[in-house]
């Protein structure tokens, strides 16, 4: 299989990482702690992707032919480039385009290639690379694609081989950065390259569907970060500027600003370049500029105030919108309330008393709620709370999460930020597309949709059906998992309940992993009764 590199193909891509981008934006900032806690790593990569995606779209009302169309693009990202992330982006679109740009029909190793000119070039970049941060993932995407290339495979194997070789990158990031480990998050930065990834895997095999971005903010409830003190002894300002000067005379401004200050990425080529530095001393950063050659569309910016404005920012979202969540065990409620939610816990076939919806609402204090029943026999309570919250003054939407586990995928993609029906819109779709299953054990004889059981026979629920009926958990748990998985599957969640062996769980994770290789598997200790096992497939 080989992919042909044209105009509209290119532009697809474009437009749907800066889709996918902008919907991961808030989760992403969230996890912003390294090199500095402020919040913003995000957003100054989605804006790096919106820069080099608008000049894109400029040069295509000129009719510019697919080369010219390239060149506008990783010059756009050059240009459009924030942040220490988001400049190192452009340079690891630089290196990757720099080498597919002659190219129009690609294959495998033509993508592994860029690969590894992309990794080569951003760590060339940076003054002082390190590992646990963006480059480590984009090495390890680089070195699997180059693997997968050299024992054959196309490309939709080399993207695919990238793409997961970079989520492992991801989840191994804490173990590299101690900022990271102490605030229990991966990197801001190796999480957005892996929605890139992510996407050029799904745009390039024909997986991308308009609207598809609405469920890829995140496979995982975020953790919130736990200490985002900046450092005292770290420098106070972050410096970027443009700059125009000859290649020769980037050694010396490297050494220059590597003297001043940490965090120096230098990224450009052929007289263009983009600085970023974190340094005390401002205007010598400028300087060094200077006597390079001539800085241009300087920004300076102050972290102590930026990172005060994002809190202030944040809470003030907070206090506009809130989700009240029904859980239905105490693991699952610390979810719940990990990503900010009010969560009202109930046991398993409990009634939800309208009265404590009503009274969630009252007290989450915000203009705009959003409510997820994760019941079926919840929703009905949950509209008629909502109608007494609207005649009260507060907007309230219910969304149709009839399970748990589309209530994990519902705000898994909630971000605050965004408009409020955009919001509803995008979980509501997140919660739409998982598909859900569950373990039970029959208390008692009868019929069921899959046939007769008896008192202790093992049941598989597909879809809030009984669709299996048998005597092992692990094997009626692998007929769920069977069932619920079509070929474009990308995770499956498990959850446990309140006395599911844990070492259950632990096979039926290999088991899943077995099968499928391509497919991500997250466990979650949920607390439920009733149910040893939920789960979901998205």
């Amino acid at each position: 299989m080989t992919v042909p590199l044209t105009t509209d193909a290119f532009g697809l891509w474009a437009r749907a990482c800066v889709a996918a981008l902008g919907v991961a934006r808030a989760e992403i900032d969230a996890l912003n702690v390294f090199p500095v806690p402020d919040s913003d790593t995000g957003t100054n990569v989605y804006l790096t992707y919106e820069a080099a995606a608008t000049a894109l779209s400029e040069a295509l009302v000129g009719d510019a032919s697919l080369d010219e169309c390239v060149k506008a693009y990783v010059d756009g990202a050059l240009l459009g480039a924030r942040g220490n992330s988001g400049v190192i982006m452009a340079q690891l679109l630089r290196g990757a385009f720099g080498s597919l740009a002659t190219g129009r029909e690609l294959g495998g190793a033509e993508f592994a290639r860029a690969f590894v000119r992309a990794s080569d070039a951003a760590y060339a970049a940076v003054g002082v690379p390190q590992e646990g941060t963006i480059l480590s993932v984009a090495r390890a995407a680089a070195e699997s694609a180059t693997a997968t290339a050299e024992r054959g495979g196309d490309v939709a194997k080399v993207l695919r081989a990238s793409a997961s070789a970079a989520q492992v990158a991801l989840a191994r990031t804490p173990e590299q950065l101690e900022a990271l480990a102490r605030a229990g998050v991966v990197d801001a930065g190796g999480r957005a390259l892996v929605v890139v990834f992510d996407t050029t895997e799904r745009v390039l095999t024909g997986r991308w569907q308009p609207g598809a971005e609405l469920t890829m903010g995140t496979h995982t409830i975020a953790v919130p970060t736990l200490d985002d003190t900046l450092d005292p002894d770290g420098p106070a300002y972050e410096v970027m500027y443009l700059l125009d000067a000859d290649d020769d005379n980037i050694g010396d401004l490297r050494q220059s600003l590597g003297a001043l200050g940490d965090s120096l990425v230098v990224v450009g080529g052929e007289g263009l370049w983009n600085v970023h530095v974190h340094t005390d001393e401002v205007g010598a950063a400028i300087e060094a500029g200077i006597v390079a050659g001539r800085p241009y569309r300087i920004v300076v910016t102050h972290f102590a105030e930026q990172q005060a404005t994002a809190r202030a920012r944040h809470a003030e979202q907070q206090q506009e919108r809130a989700v009240v969540v029904a859980a239905a065990g105490r693991g699952l409620a610390d979810l719940f309330e990990a990503a900010g939610a009010r969560v009202i816990e109930f046991a398993v076939g409990d009634r939800l008393p309208i009265s404590r919806v009503v009274d969630a609402i009252r007290l989450a204090g915000a203009r705009d709620v959003i409510v997820l029943p994760n019941g079926s026999d919840h929703i009905a309570a949950c509209e008629a709370a909502a109608r007494q919250a609207r005649d009260a003054g507060t907007r309230v939407a219910v969304l149709p999460t009839h399970t748990q586990v589309q209530g994990m995928s519902a705000i898994a993609v909630h971000e605050p930020g965004r408009d409020f029906d955009d919001d509803v819109i995008a979980m509501t779709a997140a919660a739409a597309q998982t598909r859900h299953g569950a373990i039970t054990i029959a208390s008692e004889s009868g019929i069921t949709m899959a046939g007769p059981c008896q008192p202790g026979d093992v049941l598989g629920v597909v879809d809030a059906e009984f669709a299996f009926v048998g005597d092992d958990m692990h094997t009626v748990a692998m007929q769920v998992v069977q069932m619920l998985m079509s070929g474009s599957a990308e995770l499956v969640t498990l959850v446990t309940g309140d006395g599911a062996d844990p070492a259950m769980a632990a096979a039926l994770r290999r088991s899943i992993r077995q099968l499928r290789p391509d497919v991500d598997t997250v466990l979650y200790d949920g607390g439920q009764g009733r149910y040893p096992l939920l789960l979901a497939v998205e």
